[in-house]
């Protein structure tokens, strides 16, 4: 079988440079010719210094007919590539794409421009959705003036293809957002239960998107810390959490009012029950969670103490 690694999407939605990015990776460097067949060309060349050095051999096909077994098996016949990577053209129909009965698709790639998204999801959606239908990977680029839109483009392409991969870039790289949809608990609801599996989804959540949690209510097991500069009247509940390896840990926890504090003993186990409020906070240099403790209950140490999020 010969493997085959499909790369979709429309003109300019950044196929090419995400192929050359590919192509120069050290990973990539691996025994034997890859055939780049390519339908159409944009803006963006391949550097011939690249295609060489990866061992590369590059195929341009004019028109969609060039794309039936027949042809496709001379060339591969002519080249004798180890695996073939084919830039698919967005106006062909994904299709009419017939291989070589021994080809075999080992990945499906689609590429997005957002910024043109919409455009193209109003006026070619059957097109488009040929192209992802099939997809393990969505990537979409250029999101520097659409993030507000994100949530409605990830909801367009899973209504298409629900078990692909939806990823989100902007000139910085990857956005890490957590969607609503994401969240492992019901927005929806006004008391929210949270466990060693969802407390660090939630800390980093309300670290992003307060507005989210103003108003509810809280319950959690967690380390109640008790800095001696801390004001008077608040603590500090959380739970540590490996980020990476043992010597990565760090303690996830917001500042808690709560008139008994000076009870408390640095590091005992405590059960929160507390409301979410966005306040101003020394110590955050500015507004954030800032929890209004409702009551506080000694407890054990449970048994999955730290968070882990490697």
């Amino acid at each position: 079988m010969k493997s085959v690694y499909v790369i979709n999407g429309f003109l300019e939605s950044g196929k090419t440079e995400f192929i050359t990015f590919t192509l120069g990776q050290p990973y990539f460097r691996i025994k034997g010719k890859t055939l780049l067949l390519v339908c159409e060309e944009g803006e963006k060349e391949y550097p011939a210094d690249l295609l060489k050095q990866a061992n590369v051999d590059l195929v341009v096909l004019e028109d969609v007919a060039d794309t039936d077994p027949v042809k496709l098996t001379a060339i591969e016949k002519e080249h004798k590539p180890d695996r073939i990577i084919i830039e698919w053209n967005g106006m062909w129909n994904y299709k009419e794409l017939k291989l070589p009965w021994y080809w075999k698709v080992e990945q499906q790639i689609t590429m997005i421009d957002g910024s043109t998204f919409p455009m193209y999801y109003t006026n070619m959606k059957s097109l488009l959705a040929e192209q992802i239908r099939k997809s393990e990977l969505i990537i979409f680029n250029r999101c520097d003036t659409c993030r507000d839109q994100l949530p409605t483009y990830r909801r367009n392409v899973r209504a298409v293809n629900p078990g692909a991969e939806v990823v989100f870039e902007d000139k910085d790289g990857e956005i890490n957002e957590i969607f609503e949809e994401d969240l492992p608990y019901d927005l929806k609801a006004t008391e929210l239960t949270l466990d060693s599996n969802t407390y660090g989804i939630w800390y980093l959540d309300a670290m992003d998107h307060p507005e989210r949690y103003v108003g509810k209510t809280l319950v959690f097991q967690a380390m109640a810390m008790t800095p001696p500069e801390f004001p008077e009247g608040y603590f500090i509940p959380g739970r540590m959490a490996m980020t990476c390896c043992a010597q990565d840990m760090a303690f996830l926890g917001y500042a808690c009012k709560y008139d008994r504090a000076k009870e408390l003993k640095d590091k005992e186990w405590v059960v929160v029950t507390a409301k979410v409020e966005k306040e101003y906070f020394p110590d955050y240099e500015g507004e954030g969670p800032v929890l209004h403790a409702v009551t506080v209950e000694k407890s054990r140490e449970p048994k999955d103490a730290v968070i882990n999020f490697t």
